[in-house]
């Protein structure tokens, strides 16, 4: 019986639908893995395939190809090798599984299936596949190893969850490995290690938490693997935010096997946030193949913010700022874009809209002739700016990136031409009041791999600048925010929380201003169905995570709740209820 046992945890970054590519990271891996004499090599849940892959993992063609990337990966570990836990999509018996597979040998040596599914937040899983069993270890090269696909760790209270775990445990598993495609949300390492912690605590059994890194659309990964001893001491902590392969040495002891692996230091709250929208970012232009991108720049904080992301993600040579301006753009708006501009080092250029505007309203005059000026005009600045980026963006190829940020696009003082329609939003998810914290912050500390320049980016007086909220499409001069700091925690207490009005009164905000946040936050419902994706870094957002109806005539008038009238309701035995359910 073997006293060692050598693990590489390969932490990659998958492209969803890039099979071959994906492949190709695995046996690059795998050489890595060979050379640190690993036992076996662990990859993140479905990385053949990429996670997640929605419904494109419906496609009989993409099963196929995932199939014989892992066929023709296993025929490879016939040269004595380690062995490869590889997740992938598998068809078995006519269902669609979410699988990791052994490869080892030349074959492969065993397959185990996601009993646990998720279907809430971003995910839908029970739509995709089939429930898989609650299995026992694999044997490999000695070693009995758990095979916990993800969301089998993370305990359910339903009659419907199988305990993986627990059975993993009693079947003498003697170590645990969750591969993971866990996205990243703030503060989710404190819950990750929480679940895990109770897992180790309830099977004394060591774990490792094998998560996948990388943007995928609106979602981003951030790695953060880790693996605990069975004391539950921690006994490897890998980066955040970036592939990594780390190869672990386990011994066996008299408690059981144990590691003492790199601990590397994670990054949390503003700093894990810019780093994910700088990620995000990176790997959406990346992965859709764009050459660069472009933006328009205000003078403002917002777009300021955008563009240093950006640069950050992808190099300053890849980056385009325009100043749009029209008779109202204030002098210290284009004083402050150029310096934005020139601490970045981008090209930037300057086009006055006022030629367009002024043909728009021209066009428009036989329309509006004899009605009075209002509204219309000013958002035809705005019409008139997204036209341009895009005419821009068509002709160089480079995408638009958006700039609106969570507290106006919520209310819908983001306007659909100017900050929300383009090809994506590094800071969809980021409310006002964070926009100036990462701001402060960009100009002091920036990610390990960030491409910017060091030091002060955002000219201090963008971020001092009392921040003004101009009326939109649609808004009256009684839509009037409240200051940031109130409008923030309002909506985080009506888009994160689903509070009730009468809540969050009771609080102690003011009722005509919770009300009429409430009013603007469903009114633009419409509006945030036209935006361009972004980076989610709450666990809810306007991506996946909010569904409204557009069409909706509730509103929720901010009385106190009323309770339940249990005596109403007539409760049929349990055994007639279980007859009529079939």
């Amino acid at each position: 019986m073997s006293e060692q046992f050598t693990i590489t945890l390969a932490q990659l970054n998958p492209t969803v639908g890039d099979v071959a590519g994906n492949a190709a990271k695995a046996r690059a891996a795998r050489a890595q893995a060979r050379a640190d004499g690993a036992d076996l090599i662990a990859f993140p849940e479905l990385f053949i395939a990429g996670y997640p892959p929605e419904d494109l993992v419906l496609k009989p063609a993409f099963q196929s190809a995932c199939r014989a990337a892992i066929e023709e990966l296993a025929r490879e570990t016939a040269d004595g090798g380690p062995a490869m836990l590889i997740g992938s999509p598998w068809v078995e018996d006519g269902k669609l599984y979410n699988a990791c597979a052994l490869l080892d040998e030349g074959r492969i040596a065993a397959l185990r299936f996601k009993a646990n599914l998720p279907n809430y937040g971003v995910f839908d899983e029970k739509r995709l596949f089939a429930r898989g069993p609650a299995a026992g270890p694999l044997t490999v090269r000695g070693l009995r190893v758990g095979v916990p696909i993800c969301e089998d760790i993370w305990l359910e209270e339903s009659e419907d969850y199988e305990n993986v775990v627990e059975c993993l445990a009693e079947t003498g598993a003697e170590i645990l490995v969750v591969p993971n495609g866990s996205p990243y949300a703030r503060n989710k390492n404190d819950l990750r290690l929480s679940v895990a912690v109770a897992r180790v605590t309830e099977s004394g059994l060591p774990l490792i938490y094998l998560n996948q890194v990388g943007g995928q659309d609106e979602l981003v990964f951030d790695g953060a693997s880790f693996a605990l001893n069975a004391d539950l001491s921690v006994a490897a902590q890998l980066p955040a935010f970036g592939e990594n392969i780390t190869t672990l040495r386990w011994s066996r002891t008299g408690a059981g096997w144990r590691c003492n692996g790199p601990i590397a230091p994670v990054v949390t709250d503003d700093h894990a946030d810019y780093t994910a929208c700088v990620l995000g970012l990176r790997d959406y232009v990346e992965k859709n193949r764009f050459p660069g991108v472009l933006l328009g720049i205000s003078g403002g904080i917002d777009s300021a913010l955008c563009a240093a992301i950006a640069v950050d993600a992808l190099g300053a040579e890849r980056v385009r700022g325009v100043m749009l301006p029209f008779r109202f753009t204030a002098q210290v708006s284009l004083d402050d874009a150029a310096k934005l501009s020139k601490a970045l080092g981008i090209r930037y250029a300057v086009l006055p809209i006022a030629p367009a505007v002024n043909g728009f309203e021209e066009i428009l005059s036989p329309v509006f002739a004899g009605l009075p000026r209002d509204i219309t005009e000013e958002n035809l600045q705005a019409r008139a700016r997204g036209t341009l980026l895009m005419a821009i963006s068509n002709k160089t190829g480079a995408m638009v990136v958006t700039t609106g940020n969570k507290s106006e696009m919520s209310v819908g003082y983001a306007t659909l031409y100017g900050d929300m329609n383009g090809g994506f939003n590094p800071i969809k998810d980021i409310y006002k009041t964070e926009v100036f914290r990462l701001s402060s912050l960009r100009n002091s500390w920036k990610p390990d791999d960030a491409l910017g320049p060091s030091g002060e980016v955002i000219p201090p007086d963008i971020i001092a600048r009392p921040p003004t909220a101009e009326l939109r499409e649609n808004q009256t001069d009684q839509d009037s925010l409240p200051a940031y700091e109130v409008l923030d925690a309002i909506l985080e207490r009506l888009v994160e929380r689903e509070e009730p009005l009468a809540s969050i009164i009771a609080e102690g905000f003011d009722r005509d201003t919770v009300a009429r946040i409430d009013r603007l936050l469903n009114i633009a419902e419409y509006k945030r169905r036209q935006a361009a994706p972004g980076v989610k870094v709450t666990e809810k957002n306007f991506g996946r995570d909010r569904r409204y109806p557009i069409t909706n005539r509730f509103r929720d008038m901010g009385e106190v709740l009323p309770g339940p009238d249990e005596k109403l309701v007539s409760r049929a035995g349990q055994a007639s209820a279980q007859a009529f359910d079939g």
